[in-house]
């Protein structure tokens, strides 16, 4: 299967996580971070009606609450992610690498999570120690580009040169 890559704006947005426990819990700082107006709801609890005004569901809970979850969401057109459970998402989330300013996020399409895991940890590990100087100088490349109206295709090979301006 192709899956779209995307990064979303959750702020201020509903978010609904159904589950307890660990697997559920470790999704809560990341939704909030991204400033999600998280809302948890116990599996045995649940009802579709917890997804009404929801962006996003986060289901890491049993298969067959997940199942639930899904078919609920599915009729208000809201993506789920089923944690560890494929059948059931609509939304994978992969693994992520957030450092200076940058965030890259590896999939598998829900199919080999672990790799996923592995993969990020040997890119973190071949990212430049001084990423921050990489970010800061990409920002203020932009800036002058957009000022000076500098086509997008000349811009990969402008950057590229002053990042090797960084370092003499």
């Amino acid at each position: 299967m192709e899956l779209f890559p995307l990064f979303l704006k959750l702020a201020g947005r509903r978010v609904v996580l159904v589950g307890s426990g660990p697997v559920a819990a470790s999704k809560v700082d990341a939704l909030v971070r991204a400033g999600a107006d998280l809302r948890t709801v116990e599996p045995d609890d649940f009802e579709p009606a917890d997804l009404d005004g929801a962006w996003l569901v986060v289901a890491a809970a049993p298969a067959e609450v997940n199942r639930r979850v899904a078919e609920a969401a599915e009729t208000r057109q809201v993506f789920v992610n089923a944690v560890d459970d494929p059948p059931n998402a609509s939304a994978y989330l992969g693994g992520v690498i957030r450092r200076s300013g940058v965030t890259i996020a590896i999939s598998t399409s829900g199919e080999a999570p672990a790799l996923a895991g592995v993969l990020r940890e040997g890119i973190d590990a071949l990212l430049p120690p001084d990423l921050e100087r990489w970010t800061a100088c990409a920002r203020e490349q932009r800036a002058a580009w957009k000022a000076d109206g500098v086509p997008m295709e000349d811009r990969r090979p402008r950057l590229i040169e002053a990042l090797k301006e960084l370092y003499p």
